[in-house]
């Protein structure tokens, strides 16, 4: 079975959050499963510089208003094919956002060549998967092409859309019947998730209970009736985490690699932690965040919580970017607890690495996760999750309630009010079960033994791709 993966990121090429994460991951995920996955994505400088001197297999003299041509290639040893348009990729900056943070304004032209360049090549394939709003005009372009070949539209974060004024229609190269409410027109603008979740022939998200929130207003984002009309083609498969990057026995980043039988080394991990982020040194719980700075994120939340935390003793380290006022929350906050509370804005790949695998706990408020990997990350290496109970991290994580502990399954603290009583009540529970160092390893150890490999995503994916083409 041969599937065309259209998405905007896919890691290690470039990132900018999990969704790059996922892409990469899947073609080795699949591949046992008797799929070959091809991954196309735009020419953005650091993926054509992985390319090298790739020879064009394909060219257009118009996509969309721009020539581009097509450049083979592989990542991490599966096919990839790179659509070289330099009118819409070669520029500094990330890959939706200027070097001052500023949307890129033809985003919905860069991106919607993107899916065009996709439907083209998709009738060499048995099926076609894109990957939220930037891959999502893929089965769009299918659907008013008449091609025959199925397609799979995964939503990582319905929150993002691609949503843009009426006047980019023309500019998209459809027939004027797709300006409607069954096709790309949304709230009397252009919705490019909205024309992809209106064209698939199933869509998926990355948690079976998000396949449900969004069904709902606080969490649909305004598509939440085409989800419930569409509730029978709707999906969840939760994400995994690749073994071979995230494994605390074998992970370079770590100073001391360490395995769920000698967490006893986790000490120089927390240790090496202590001094990357300036904590005063002791045996008391480091909570950690990897996480981007929003309001989704409930970082508000956590930026009120702190002085509460500091009190019961508790220490921060956290590693993040976003909301430039939480940015400066957290850093004031650094500055009024010095020692004690630890601040990095920014990303740092084998930073979180070290976070995870020297942190006791990892604090994960959010208002709302579609699947959340950071949990997956702190479960393989025995740094406790707390998480807000919604999405994937209530899918993956189980409390540590009364019954939960006695039974030896607990893994991690749920909380349900992203509130501050909710989170102070949350750190409080985790605080007590710390003080317990034999109900703590026993936690750890569990969230260790949980399989969140793509072992069983993958079966699942497969099996989805092959009733698809059956039918």
């Amino acid at each position: 079975m041969r599937v065309l993966s259209v998405a905007s990121e896919a890691y290690p090429l470039v990132k900018t959050g999990g969704l790059a994460d996922v892409v990469g991951a899947l073609p080795a995920a699949l591949a046992p499963h008797g799929v070959e996955t091809t991954t196309l994505l735009p020419g953005y400088p650091s993926v054509l510089k992985h390319l090298g001197k790739a020879k064009p297999v394909r060219r257009w003299d118009d996509l969309l208003g721009t020539p581009a041509r097509l450049l083979p290639g592989t990542i991490d040893g599966h096919p990839l094919l790179v659509l070289d348009a330099p009118e819409l990729f070669a520029r500094d900056g990330g890959p939706y956002a200027d070097a001052t943070g500023l949307d890129w304004e033809d985003n919905w032209r860069r991106f919607a060549a993107l899916g065009r360049a996709a439907a083209d090549l998709a009738p060499a394939f048995d099926l076609l998967h894109a990957h939220d709003w930037q891959g999502a005009m893929a089965p769009a372009y299918l659907r008013y092409d008449g091609a025959d070949v199925p397609s799979v539209l995964t939503i990582h974060n319905i929150a993002f859309q691609g949503r843009y004024d009426a006047k980019v229609f023309p500019g998209l190269g459809l027939p004027e019947a797709a300006f409607a409410l069954d096709g790309v027109e949304y709230y009397g603008g252009v919705g490019l998730l909205k024309a992809g979740l209106a064209s698939a022939d199933a869509i998926t998200t990355v948690s079976p209970s998000y396949a449900e929130e969004i069904r709902r207003g606080e969490f649909g984002m305004g598509l939440e009736g085409l989800i419930e009309a569409r509730r029978d083609r709707v999906s969840g498969i939760v994400n995994g985490i690749d073994p071979a990057i995230w494994s605390p026995e074998t992970d370079a980043s770590l100073p001391a690699r360490y395995t769920a039988r000698a967490l006893s080394r986790r000490r120089v991990n927390k240790r090496a932690v202590e001094a990357a982020f300036d904590l005063e040194p002791g045996d008391g719980p480091i909570f950690i965040v990897v996480s981007r700075l929003t309001w989704q994120k409930g970082m508000d939340v956590l930026a009120d919580g702190l002085d509460a935390l500091v009190a019961m003793a508790g220490r921060l380290a956290l590693l993040g970017s976003g909301d430039a006022a939480l940015e400066q929350a957290f850093v004031a906050a650094r500055t009024r607890h010095a020692g004690r509370v630890g601040v990095r804005i920014g990303y740092d790949e084998a930073l979180s690495h070290l976070l995870q695998g020297g942190g006791d706990a990892i604090l994960i408020p959010s208002r709302f996760e579609p699947c959340g990997l950071t949990q997956l990350y702190g479960l393989a290496y025995g740094c406790v999750p707390v998480v807000a109970r919604t999405g994937g991290l209530a899918d993956t994580v189980i409390d540590a309630n009364e019954a939960a502990v006695a039974a030896g399954v607990a893994t991690g603290v749920q909380f349900a009010a992203v509130t501050p009583d909710g989170l102070h009540h949350a750190l409080r529970r985790t605080m007590a079960l710390y003080a317990q160092p034999d109900c703590w390893t026993t936690i750890q150890k569990q969230g260790m033994r949980a399989d969140f490999s793509w072992k069983r995503s993958g079966a699942r994916y497969a099996e989805l791709y092959r009733s698809l083409i059956a039918a």
